[in-house]
């Protein structure tokens, strides 16, 4: 018997080939007809592995979570949690920006997704956080990340310096924000990261309450 002349269907694959068309060409151009055609397969053969497409679009958002660092949380250091999980949460999605608006939703019935929910909102109530401040803490987290994600602030400005002159006198140099983007979006995101821990770091002492001893029951 001769060797298959294409690779094996399986989940990882058809993950894998989703991912690469949300991508490639965004999510709405997502389907299980495309999908079934970039792997070489009939549609009938990726009901084998998958229900539904977004059976797949979850599967590809735990692929995409599971990269996202949350150990930062296990120094006991709710600050440092935050900031390492926010800047690995960052990078996670500004790498797949086009599936952004999908795991915008939260986290549903996602296992990876929950387990990193769930380490992020232990890590703060045992670093002293009260569990609504905690949960409030990890939403504001989500809307500074992906918020710095979906977009390029720098990207969105025309490189014409003839836009800009005269009539937005206050704006002369912005003609060169794009060519600095790669610089000046995660120096951004930095900033706002750190202020808002610094906001909260002085609000700690007036609504927290002494950081767990993880010796204790």
């Amino acid at each position: 018997m001769g060797r298959p002349t294409r690779p094996i269907l399986s989940r990882g694959r058809i993950c894998t080939a989703a991912l690469a068309i949300v991508d490639e060409e965004g999510l709405a151009e997502l389907s299980m007809r495309k999908l079934a055609r970039s792997l070489g397969v009939q549609v009938s053969s990726l009901y084998e592995h998958v229900k539904t497409k977004d059976d797949v679009l979850h599967e590809v958002a735990d692929i995409i979570m599971a990269s996202v660092d949350v150990s930062g949380f296990e120094t006991g250091d709710w600050r440092h949690g935050v900031a390492s999980w926010a800047r690995s949460y960052r990078a996670a999605l500004a790498a797949h920006p086009n599936i952004i608006p999908f795991l915008a939703y939260g986290p549903a019935r996602r296992d990876v997704s929950l387990q990193r929910a769930n380490t992020v909102h232990g890590g703060l109530v045992a670093g002293g956080w009260p569990p609504r401040y905690a949960t409030m803490i990890g939403a504001s987290t989500k809307y500074l990340v992906v918020g710095a994600a979906l977009s390029s602030f720098a990207g969105g400005f025309d490189d014409d310096i003839e836009v800009y002159v005269g009539r937005y006198p206050h704006l002369a140099g912005a003609h060169r924000l794009r060519e600095h983007a790669d610089s000046i979006d995660p120096d951004s995101f930095d900033l706002a990261l750190e202020m808002f821990l610094d906001g909260l770091t002085a609000l700690h002492p007036r609504v927290g309450a002494p950081a767990q001893d993880s010796g204790t029951s």
